[in-house]
């Protein structure tokens, strides 16, 4: 389950972010999506947009992040948020 919200993951953040840019950076579960992807705000719109659309309402990528503080959000990995979708989808299913 977590593999696959991770190939869709990294799959989103190519179209976002464009896969030139992905040529470089191997993305991972550790990978954070301030430092090792400079994700701006509008690529952060973005992605959240394409995860309702594959997800549904239930990966709510705002609201996930909203119970953070600054010092969580600059440090939120790409595994951070595959668990928040495999938790999301567990208690959906």
């Amino acid at each position: 389950m977590s593999d696959d919200a991770l190939t869709q993951v990294v799959r989103m953040l190519a179209e976002v972010v464009g896969e030139d840019f992905l040529l470089d950076v191997e993305i991972g579960r550790d990978t954070t999506f301030n430092d090792d992807l400079g994700l701006e705000s509008i690529e952060f719109v973005a992605l959240a947009d394409r995860l309702r659309e594959h997800y549904g309402d239930g990966v709510d990528l705002a609201a996930f992040i909203a119970g953070m503080d600054i010092d969580e959000i600059m440090d939120l990995t790409v595994g951070d948020l595959v668990d928040h979708i495999a938790a999301t989808e567990a208690a959906h299913a």
